[in-house]
């Protein structure tokens, strides 16, 4: 099993920690663009994206539902935590309060992905900016995910964003404004 950071608590099922980190590459159009996309997304995280298909068609946009618009990776463990850290450079190692939902998760967006550090500029691909969505847990959200008894997280052991914030910066050393 990975290695998980971990915000310690005085009980062991009061723990948070980060599930998943999801790296979200909107192109808005498909071929060659979204070619190039889906290659760099593979290079910056390492894991192969799955394509998006459009919701719906919108002409003035030239896209039709069903088109393919738009990459997505979900990395976990180890991979999750040393692409969030890299990511987190671009930002300055700051987010915003007001991007924390009510659950604890929080998201950012990378305008350039040239600026992480250690990443050169091709010009056959160009550049691309990507969101970067951080699910938080705790221990036992297995319950809502298995196929046997599945049931609910309730709102007292789901993770609040007061816990996110104590998280982020005493773990990742995030300032949140």
């Amino acid at each position: 099993m990975a290695s998980r950071l971990y915000l310690e608590t005085s009980h062991p099922m009061r723990k948070v920690y980060i599930s998943k980190v999801v790296v979200n590459m909107a192109v808005g159009e498909s071929g060659e663009r979204l070619a190039n996309a889906v290659k760099l997304l593979e290079e910056l995280t390492g894991q192969k994206p799955s394509l998006r298909k459009a919701k719906r068609t919108v002409r003035e946009f030239g896209i039709r539902r069903g088109e393919n618009i738009a990459c997505i990776v979900t990395l976990r463990g180890d991979r999750a935590i040393n692409f969030l850290k890299r990511v987190l450079e671009v930002v300055g190692y700051t987010i915003k309060r007001s991007s924390i939902d009510k659950f604890g998760n929080f998201a950012f967006g990378i305008r350039e992905h040239i600026l992480i550090p250690g990443v050169k500029y091709d010009p056959k691909i160009g550049i691309y900016g990507f969101d970067v969505i951080v699910s938080m847990e705790r221990p036992g959200y297995r319950v809502a995910r298995r196929r046997i008894k599945r049931s609910r997280i309730p709102l007292r052991h789901r993770v609040t964003p007061e816990e996110t914030v104590e998280f982020l910066e005493k773990v990742l050393n995030v300032k949140v404004v």
